[in-house]
This record gives structure tokens, C-alpha cells and sequence, in this order.
């Protein structure tokens, strides 16, 4: 039995030896190289994310209450500043340096909003598009867009006031019609102020609500 005891401490240490002598040891040439990559991933990462948030996603806070529910005031949304296209149900920012209106032949008229308090950057929703006939029926709280009536379920409640068009009218080509979905307590293409937007005052579409971050929501409506 002693001599059993004795084999047994024997293969024993010789194991321990056998797996510290396989054991590879670290080269400092290969710890460089591996900070290296760490340091060469990490500077990709940066520089991804520079060039996502200058040319690509652009934060925008938003200010008042016109897109109630969708926004409140005090949120904070990403804008995508690349937009293949724009379309219905799009929440668009928009440079409202100035205001476009039809005549009674259908003629776009610009006017100059320069000293008005709406000469700002403001946030709606795409309504109707450039060619599409829309038509606005504040006494049954219709909006109607060649001629099939909207059904627009992100709205706060139905509007009462087309505004200082006179309906049906139609979209000229490069120009959108923009509402808040607010619709009674926000100033968009109704408004004499606004008018329709010209796509060059588009600067980006909404995409997603990051703050508060319990309240993150994607925005594109499809």
C-alpha cells in the first residue's frame, strides 16, 4: 500500500508539470499587437460615429405642444438628414424661413415672414404630397387626399379650422401640405404663416424619439 500511496504523489506531480510546461507564455510583441487592434477598433468606432451624427442622424429637441401625443415638448428626436424621399405620415423638420400660398388660379405666391413669430424651424407631419388634390372638411373633421378620407390614428383630436386655403386644392410638384397632430393648437400649412413647404425648407425626417429614454419611440410611420 505504501508503495501505491508513493505512485499515486508521483503521477500526480508530474501531471501539475506537464500542464505548466504546455502552458503558451504571452509574447510582449503580440500584447503591442493586440492593444494595437484595440486602439485601431476603438478609433473606427469614433470616427463611424462622427460621420453618422454630422452627416446622417442630427438630434433635434423639440419645443411646444403641436404634435401632441405623438411629441411633447422637451423631447428629443434623431433627424435623418439623407431622405431618398418624402412621404405621407413622414414627421418632417422644416426651416420656415418662408411661406408659400396659392393664388385662385392654383399659382404658388411666396410671402415674406421675415417679423413672423413663426419664421423658425418647426416639426409636422406630411399630409399630402405634390400632385395630390386635398380637400379639408372642418364641419365633419375630415381630411380628405384624392379623395379617400384619412384615417389618422397619431392625430390628438380632429381639427375644427382648415385654414386660409380654399379647398379642394392641389399640391404643386416640389411642394408639401404639413399639419401638426395637434390639429387645434398648431400653427402648419393652415396657417397664412406657414403655407405649403417647399421640399429646399425640408431638413430632415424624425426617425426616432431617444429622450426621455423610457419613451423611446420609433417615428417613421410606416
Amino acid at each position: 500500500m505504501p508503495e501505491n500511496t508513493e505512485i499515486n504523489e508521483v503521477n500526480e506531480e508530474q501531471t501539475n508539470s506537464s500542464v505548466k510546461d504546455n502552458t503558451p507564455k504571452k509574447k510582449k510583441g503580440s500584447i503591442i499587437n493586440d492593444l494595437f487592434e484595440i486602439i485601431e477598433s476603438t478609433l473606427i468606432t469614433i470616427f463611424v460615429m462622427v460621420l453618422i451624427f454630422t452627416y446622417l442622424l442630427h438630434p433635434v429637441n423639440v419645443v411646444g405642444s403641436s404634435m401632441n401625443n405623438t411629441l411633447v415638448d422637451g423631447d428629443d428626436v434623431f433627424m435623418c438628414t439623407i431622405c431618398p424621399s418624402i412621404d405621407y405620415g413622414d414627421v418632417v423638420i422644416i426651416d420656415n424661413n418662408e411661406a408659400f400660398l396659392l393664388s385662385d388660379d392654383g399659382q404658388v405666391i411666396k410671402k415674406d415672414i421675415s417679423n413672423s413669430r413663426l419664421n423658425e424651424c418647426i416639426i409636422k407631419r406630411v399630409i399630402a404630397l405634390p400632385g395630390q388634390t386635398l380637400e379639408i372638411k372642418p364641419d365633419t373633421h375630415e381630411v380628405i387626399v384624392d379623395g379617400k378620407v384619412l384615417d389618422e390614428t397619431y392625430i390628438k383630436e380632429p381639427l375644427n379650422s382648415g385654414g386660409v386655403f380654399s379647398y379642394p386644392i392641389t399640391i404643386p410638384e416640389g411642394y408639401y401640405f404639413v399639419m401638426g397632430d395637434n390639429r387645434n393648437n398648431s400653427a402648419d400649412s393652415r396657417d397664412g404663416d406657414v403655407g405649403l413647404i417647399s421640399k429646399d425648407q425640408i431638413y430632415g425626417v424624425a426617425v426616432a424619439r431617444y429622450a426621455p429614454i423610457k419613451e423611446f419611440k420609433i417615428l417613421l410611420y410606416k
